[in-house]
């Protein structure tokens, strides 16, 4: 049997990949356990679900961005820690290594709130590990590249945007994860390879240097593909009326917040 270098290599990094997400901490706290939010996380959710969720976000996340090379995602995220307490005003909030979700949205969502945990944590996830430009990326991008994670991971809900939608690519959320969908199409790998380039600044040049258009041109064919047309997609039955009207206004009132 003739040696195959590349299997040693494919090995190589796998067993790369499990030691990194062993290197890795995860913790949950409730500290709104007495609250009906924080009793419904309890009973319908759990601190081990969480957690588990946390480390399979965390590793669709890095094959998603092609960082199954350890020195490629952040070397200072050692521990990742969420906390369950009753705020208003947003679903969740991730600043640096800690995601906040709040207890208030999990008492009123009316659905299977583990399905939709779990695909909030997929979102904010997305935010501890993707690189932001040093800061200079649009917010827009950056919320569309954390909504492009649910869509790939097939965990968006039913009122999410369908091809076509958005009045700038820069637009966030659902409207920028169907345009990221459009350019990877175009070339695959396309979101991990914008995501490398932003890990110390950011460009809208980018875009040409990857697909050889301007991000404006790249836009207006996107739009034209679909020429005011929505396309149905086949996607999951589950649904929640708070959160397709945020997804249907989302600059009136952003439900996910991210302050890195």
């Amino acid at each position: 049997m003739a040696y195959d270098p590349s299997l040693l290599q494919s090995f190589l990094l796998t067993l790369a990949a499990l030691q990194s997400i062993a290197a890795v901490q995860f913790s949950v706290t409730n500290i709104a356990g007495t609250s009906p939010g924080g009793l419904r996380f309890t009973k319908e959710i759990g601190i081990d679900y969480a957690k588990q969720t946390m480390e399979t976000t965390t590793n669709f996340i890095w094959r998603m961005l092609e960082e199954d090379n350890p020195s490629d995602r952040k070397q200072d995220v050692k521990e990742v820690i969420m906390t369950i307490q009753d705020f208003k005003g947003a679903e969740a909030i991730t600043y640096g290594n800690r995601i906040n979700v709040s207890a208030i949205y999990l008492e009123g969502y009316q659905g299977n709130v583990t399905w939709e945990f779990t695909s909030l944590i997929y979102h904010e996830m997305t935010h501890v590990w993707q690189w932001t430009g040093a800061g200079q990326a649009p917010i827009g991008l950056i919320e569309g590249i954390a909504d492009y994670t649910i869509l790939k991971a097939n965990y968006y809900p039913k009122g999410f945007a369908k091809p076509g939608m958005g009045d700038r690519w820069d637009q966030g959320y659902d409207f920028t994860a169907r345009f990221l969908e459009y350019c990877e199409g175009i070339k695959s790998g396309f979101v991990a390879a914008l995501n490398k380039k932003m890990k110390n600044a950011f460009s809208v040049n980018y875009f040409v240097e990857l697909l050889g258009k301007s991000v404006d041109e790249l836009f207006k064919e996107y739009k034209a593909k679909y020429n005011g047309t929505v396309v149905e997609r086949n996607g999951n039955e589950h649904e929640n009326v708070s959160r397709m009207t945020e997804y249907k206004d989302r600059h009136g009132s952003k439900s996910r917040i991210s302050l890195s």
